[in-house]
Parts: structure tokens; C-alpha cells; sequence
């Protein structure tokens, strides 16, 4: 088959398009025909060697852990799956990946695809809408009621967080440059900050919840906006969990997993139309360097797909 693969870390012109055996379906796994992946900050981090002593032992490496596409075969033990049903889900990171014409998947990693959306769109959605899920509902516990600040409202995970907090019934409170302020407001953001113009621990007081995507400076002056033993989950980890101790407020970094049950019921708020992923750019997996130079740039609004013919 065909896939994109790097033989070392190093910028995207390591990644090439090149033939790769065809995997098989084992016990327990599913074999996927792709129709398309998407692409995420970590498929450029590990390739540009930020986690080289993980990875080091798995060169070459196929990228990717979304996908959307259909069941090819089905390993032995996997009855929840059949040839021809069309399915998405992320696969985490550490194995072969999904910039490729066919990858094998745990059937515990998948669901079957939102019937509202294509396979481009349900492509960018897998890993986005996990993290949104898990950051806000399994780690923070978000309520009915409450208010959360989320910082790069307008990214892969923002944008989705907005809407899943919506759903909730929580204030939503969004960062954001100036070009996505209209963005934000058409999706449901109650109260949309523009960083670029405006401090938000000015603007903004006693929060129950902050997604921080963002880390850094924004990260230690986000604890100013938290009420007291409110939460901050941060996508890149505490760089300083003293600081947050200070505050009197709590900071967990956050590691996602993959989850087909997850999967699941974010497929049926998709088709119940109480949830809608937001792909910006569309290319072909010939041209993966090029999206990886879009993704590394953290400008992109919504998500990045390639298309696997």
C-alpha cells in the first residue's frame, strides 16, 4: 500500500510518500480501508523528534491516529464490527499510523461513523472531540451551570469544546485571535476575548473551569481567574503545579486515550445536530509536508484533513 512515512526525525520534507506493507487484522482488530485522516499538533511533534526517546526504537514511523474510513476485514474476537461499515476513531500514538491506505485498529478504539457527516469530516473530528470530552466531562467535571474559559476557542479542540459545553449547559467564555471573533459567536460562545487586543484575566472573574490548550504565560495567568478550588486542564501539561497551589485553585495535565464508547455518543450529537466539527483545509496525503507546515504554524481554525483516494 501506499502511506507517508520518515526514516528520522527532522522538519516535514523528512515525511515521504512511499510503498509500506499492508497490514493484517489480529485478534481483537479491525483492518480499515482509509478514506481520510486528520492531522493534529502531535503527528508534527513526534515526527520533529519532541518525544524522541519513545519513538526512537519505532523508526520509520507511519503518522497519524485519526481516521475515518471502511472496515476492510475483521480479526478474530470482533464482533461488534463487520466488513463494509463505515467507522472512525483516533489510535493513539506508538504504532503504525493513519497516513496510509489502510490501517489495522483495536475495536475498542472505534465507533461507527456520524451518519450526518462524510469521511472528511468525521476524519477531523476523533482525537478534537475526545480531548474535548475528556478534558471537560472525565477530568473537570463540568456542570450544568458552570462557566469555563476556553483558551484557542477556535482550534481542533477548542471549537468543539465550545459546542460540548454549550450541550452541557455551561457559560462559555473563548479566546481567540481577531479573525475568529465572528467564528466563535456563531457556534455558541457566550462571552468571545480577543487576545490579541484585550488581557483576559482582566475581563474575566471567578471560573469554574479552564481548558488551557495554550500553556506558557497563559497558563500561570489563568489560576488569577479561577474561583476558589476551581480547575485548570492544560492539553501541555503544569509547568509549575506550586503556582496553582498559591491560587488555591487545582491544575491536572491532562493525557487523553482513545475511547469507541466516547466515540459513540459524540456520533449521536453529531447526527442530532448538537455538534458540528469544523474542517478548515483539505489536502491529499501526497502533501502531508505541506499540511504539517499549516498545523505548525497554530493558526488553522477548526481542523486538517488529508484525503486518501
Amino acid at each position: 500500500m501506499k502511506a507517508i512515512r520518515y526514516h528520522s526525525f527532522g522538519g516535514p520534507e523528512v515525511l515521504r510518500y512511499e510503498d509500506v506493507p499492508k497490514p493484517e487484522a489480529r485478534p481483537g482488530e479491525v483492518l480499515i480501508r482509509v478514506k481520510a485522516t486528520g492531522v493534529n499538533p502531535v503527528d508534527w511533534k513526534i515526527r520533529a523528534g519532541y518525544m524522541k526517546e519513545v519513538f526512537q526504537k519505532m523508526l520509520p514511523l507511519i503518522p497519524g491516529g485519526d481516521v475515518a474510513g471502511v472496515v476492510e476485514e475483521v480479526g478474530s474476537g470482533v464482533t461488534d464490527f463487520k466488513p463494509g461499515d463505515e467507522v472512525y476513531g483516533w489510535l493513539g500514538t506508538g504504532r503504525n499510523g493513519t497516513y496510509a491506505e489502510y490501517v489495522s485498529a483495536d475495536a475498542s478504539a472505534i465507533a461507527r461513523k456520524p451518519r450526518s457527516l462524510d469521511f472528511i469530516q468525521a476524519a477531523g473530528l476523533p482525537l478534537a472531540a475526545l480531548v474535548a470530552w475528556q478534558t471537560l466531562f472525565d477530568t473537570a467535571d463540568l456542570k450544568f451551570g458552570q462557566t469555563v474559559l476556553i483558551h484557542g476557542a477556535s482550534g481542533g479542540v477548542g471549537h468543539l469544546a465550545v459546542q460540548l459545553a454549550k450541550w452541557k449547559g455551561a457559560k462559555v467564555i473563548g479566546t481567540a485571535s481577531s479573525r475568529n471573533q465572528d467564528f466563535l459567536r456563531e457556534i455558541g460562545t457566550d462571552m468571545v476575548i480577543d487576545y490579541q487586543k484585550a488581557r483576559f484575566e482582566e475581563m474575566v472573574r471567578n471560573v469554574d473551569v479552564v481548558l488551557d490548550t495554550q500553556a506558557g504565560d497563559t497558563q500561570r495567568r489563568s489560576y488569577k481567574v479561577l474561583k476558589k478550588d476551581g480547575i485548570l486542564v492544560s492539553t501541555l501539561g503544569i509547568e509549575n503545579p506550586d503556582e496553582a497551589a498559591k491560587h488555591g485553585v487545582r491544575a491536572i495535565g491532562f493525557m487523553n486515550h482513545p475511547d469507541g464508547e466516547e466515540l459513540k455518543q459524540i456520533a449521536d450529537l453529531i447526527d442530532e445536530g448538537k455538534l458540528k466539527p469544523t474542517v478548515s483545509t483539505v489536502m491529499s496525503l501526497k502533501d502531508a509536508a505541506r499540511a504539517h507546515e499549516l498545523s505548525q504554524t497554530g493558526h488553522a481554525r477548526g481542523k486538517i484533513v488529508l484525503k486518501v483516494d
